[in-house]
């Protein structure tokens, strides 16, 4: 299909090249990750909502993260598996559905930077100003919190896949197993500067404010720490801390592995592989980190458990 028509309404997906005889053991080890991701992210945040125990702004924020992961990874994984089935010439899709998947999946990465940035000033908050805790960490502002993450990601995104679709396209490939906005720009034989240009000007302003956001908060929690003789709060800024440092760190070398495999062409399918594993491993990992720091977790379903045993 490749170069033979010209702003064409459907396209092809490279896909994930894999090998006959590795084809259905990657495939079931995607969808296994996929529903076992799914029933974490999913019951976890149930759970948050319906026991009162955890309905504190820390677990609250967090659920953004979960709703983050299951749009993500939905929104992606079961049609690369499906695809994975097809041959490469029927691994076909609507630019409009193609549109709408590069917008959920930058949305996704997006997110997952603003959402931790926000957790971050509510652990600032906690173990800084543990007295005005209440106060700040108020209903209202947990809504503005989750607001501002959400919104500025999804204007920031919408942008960016703004510039994209006002371009002519001349080809139909999508290099890619999944599409997002450089996949689409890439079809394009226009010039593609200005893009470029808001894509570089988007990722730096992400990271650096991300990174930055990190960094400014946790040196604050440090100095706390190392002036303050409280043995109980310093044993719980370690213990919330490092949960949220350890899931931070995970999405962001996750991203990284991606940025850097583009600048070498020679590995496309090592970077589409790190593509997956960026949907994947974070939104795995993310449950099960703040699964075991959380006592109230622990609790609920060790009395959950419990219950069943006792019915029995």
């Amino acid at each position: 299909m490749e170069n033979y028509t010209y702003n064409s309404l459907t396209l092809q997906l490279e896909g994930l090249k894999v090998t006959k005889n590795f084809k259905y053991p990657v495939f079931f080890l995607f969808f296994i990750s996929y529903i076992v991701m799914m029933i974490m992210n999913v019951g976890i945040s149930v759970l948050i909502f319906t026991d009162k125990n955890l309905h504190q702004p820390m677990y609250l924020l967090f659920c953004n993260l979960s709703v983050s992961d299951i749009i993500g990874c939905t929104h992606i994984l079961p049609r690369l598996l499906s695809d994975m089935l097809r041959p490469p010439s029927e691994r076909l899709i609507s630019y409009y559905e193609c549109v709408v998947q590069a917008f959920t999946t930058q949305l996704f990465g997006t997110t997952s930077h603003t959402v931790l940035m926000i957790m971050a000033f509510d652990r600032y908050v906690a173990i800084c100003n543990p007295l005005r805790y209440s106060a700040i960490m108020s209903n209202k502002m947990l809504i503005k919190l989750t607001v501002s993450a959400w919104g500025v990601a999804f204007v920031l995104v919408g942008i960016l896949l703004g510039l994209t679709i006002r371009l002519n396209r001349c080809r139909t490939l999508i290099t890619n197993p999944f599409c997002d906005n450089a996949s689409l720009f890439k079809l394009s034989c226009e010039s593609v500067f200005i893009n470029n240009i808001y894509g570089l000007t988007f990722t730096v302003v992400l990271l650096t404010s991300s990174i930055g956001s990190i960094v400014l908060t946790y040196t604050k929690i440090t100095v706390v720490c190392l002036t303050s003789k409280n043995k109980s709060l310093n044993s719980k800024a370690l213990k919330t801390c490092s949960t949220h440092l350890i899931v931070y760190l995970i999405m962001l070398f996750s991203g990284m592995i991606i940025v850097m495999l583009h600048r070498f062409p020679q590995y496309s399918d090592y970077r589409k592989l790190s593509a997956i594993l960026f949907v994947i491993v974070p939104g795995s990992l993310n449950p099960i980190i703040y699964g075991i720091q959380s006592k109230e977790i622990q609790r609920f379903l060790f009395e959950m458990f419990r219950s069943k045993k006792c019915l029995k």
